[in-house]
Parts: structure tokens; C-alpha cells; sequence
């Protein structure tokens, strides 16, 4: 069957860069464009209305370009929009279409993780406020306890190439501790915004040893891989020539200087407007 179609990855920002990463080292064969809302970031503290808003208006530019299968690579738009996405506009924007979340495929396999069965998440405002991953989560495992801190401060120090310097550590100790006096016997935390792995050796120095730390990239890389080899027509239509194209709603060259902090290779990157 011949194909033209590519996976789309949105985030609200440069995080997402981190899945598209692991995304790419599991299945380079596939083409990809690479979405950021940079012009109207952060999502995190934003309305659940707003970030459904400014969400759709994203998955609809990438399905105009040739998308077929878009995987929100943010946890505050999988948590504040995929599920109106999924239900109520896919079916007009084309059954062929899918939009899929990070956030399920990260708890699938979190009973297999904990021994003490109490867990803790990292995330934004936006993401534990929503209180989704506590939701999902006790579907599939209602025995688990859950407990959520915000880390206001992090997606900043990491945009602003200050996640390795000494100010940082200040913030990482302090949501750190903050999490562990919530409940001592957290075992297993999910870094629940795609930003943080960029903050894995402060937070392992904050966090006791015993403690199991999940970053999101190669648990949704393996998911999608294995989404695809159950839904064969779908992964038929997808192009396959190994080629990554980057988007912005800001500057493009300011995207791509960004981008540096979560990529290994240099990238280009070309300004366009969602409206």
C-alpha cells in the first residue's frame, strides 16, 4: 500500500522533544513532524477549556499536514483534552484518525513496579490538579495509593537551560521533600511532564535510593510500537522514510536553539500559524 502519511508529535512546548527522542531511537524508519505551542506556553496552568482549545486547534494543523496518527506528547493536554478530543471531534475530523495520550500507557505498567503499592507523581499545576492520573490509575489498580505534587518551577529551570545549575537544586530538594512527607512509603514516582527527565540526577539525589523513578519517553516509544503492530492498516498508511520536520508557533530559530537542551543532534525548525 503507498503512504504519505506521518506521525505527528504536539506538545505545548519543548518536553515532548524528549518522547519524540525515545520515539524515534525505537522506530527511526517512520517520518515525523514535531508540533510546539511555544507562542502560548505554559499549559500547565491553564484552564481545562483553554488547553481543550488550544489543543484541537494543534491536532487539526497536523492532521492538515498530513497526519494521520498525532500522539499527544504532554501530560496537561493528555490530561485537560485528550478524552473531548478522542470523543467528541475525532468523529467529525475522520474515523481513520487517531490522537492517543501519554498518560495511559505510563500506568499500564505501574503495578508491576511498586512493591508497597503507594506511588507519587511529579507533574504540573495543570496535570495534578486534574487529578487524572489518580483516576486512571485506580482503574486498573484501585488498591494503589496516589499522591501528587506540583513542580511549578521545574519546566522553567529546564527552558531557561538553568536544570543543571546550583539555584536548581533548591526547587528539585523542595518538591522532593515535599512528596515524601506526603507519604513515606512511595516506592515508585512517575515523572508526569515530559520535561523532567532532564532533571533525573538532581531528583535521584533528592529522592531515598529504594525509590523507583519512571520517565515517560521509552515506556510510550514501546506503546506506540506495539499500538502499531496491532492496528495493521494503520500502520500501513504511515510513511516510512525516516525524516523529522519541526514546527512552532514561536520563532523558529529560537525553537531550535531551545531544542538543543533536549536533543542530541542540531536541528532546523520553521514558524507556523495554527489559525
Amino acid at each position: 500500500m503507498s503512504s504519505n502519511k506521518s506521525i505527528g508529535i504536539f506538545d505545548s512546548g519543548y518536553g515532548g522533544l524528549t518522547i519524540l527522542e525515545e520515539i524515534r531511537a525505537l522506530l527511526p524508519e517512520y517520518d515525523y513532524i514535531y508540533l510546539g505551542d511555544n507562542a502560548r506556553n505554559p499549559y500547565g496552568t491553564r484552564s481545562f477549556e483553554v488547553v481543550y482549545e488550544y489543543t484541537l486547534q494543534c491536532v487539526k494543523k497536523l492532521f492538515e499536514m498530513d497526519c494521520k496518527l498525532i500522539i499527544l506528547a504532554c501530560n496537561t493536554a493528555s490530561a485537560k483534552a485528550l478524552r473531548s478530543i478522542q470523543q467528541l471531534d475525532l468523529p467529525k475530523l475522520g474515523s481513520e484518525k487517531r490522537v492517543l495520550g501519554v498518560i495511559r500507557p505510563t500506568i499500564e505498567s505501574i503495578n508491576d513496579i511498586t512493591n508497597t503499592k503507594h506511588i507519587g507523581i511529579f507533574g504540573t499545576e495543570g496535570t495534578i490538579q486534574s487529578e487524572s492520573y489518580p483516576i486512571e490509575i485506580h482503574k486498573l489498580h484501585p488498591d494503589i495509593v496516589v499522591n501528587g505534587q506540583a513542580c511549578p518551577l521545574w519546566v522553567p529551570l529546564i527552558e531557561n537551560n538553568e536544570f543543571n545549575s546550583d539555584g536548581a537544586d533548591f526547587f528539585v530538594e523542595k518538591y522532593c521533600s515535599n512528596l515524601i512527607n506526603k507519604d513515606p512509603l512511595i516506592d515508585t514516582i512517575i515523572l508526569g511532564c515530559t520535561h523532567y527527565p532532564l532533571l533525573m540526577d538532581k531528583i535521584r539525589k533528592y529522592l531515598p535510593q529504594n525509590i523507583s523513578i519512571i520517565a515517560q519517553g521509552p515506556i510510550i516509544a514501546s506503546s506506540l510500537k506495539c499500538y502499531l503492530s496491532r492496528h495493521a492498516d494503520m500502520n500501513a498508511s504511515l510513511s516510512r522514510n525516516g525524516t523529522c520536520k519541526f514546527y512552532t508557533t514561536e520563532s523558529g530559530s529560537k525553537f531550535a536553539s531551545s531544542a538543543s537542551v533536549f536533543l542530541k543532534d542540531n536541528i532546523q525548525a520553521a514558524h507556523i500559524s495554527i489559525f
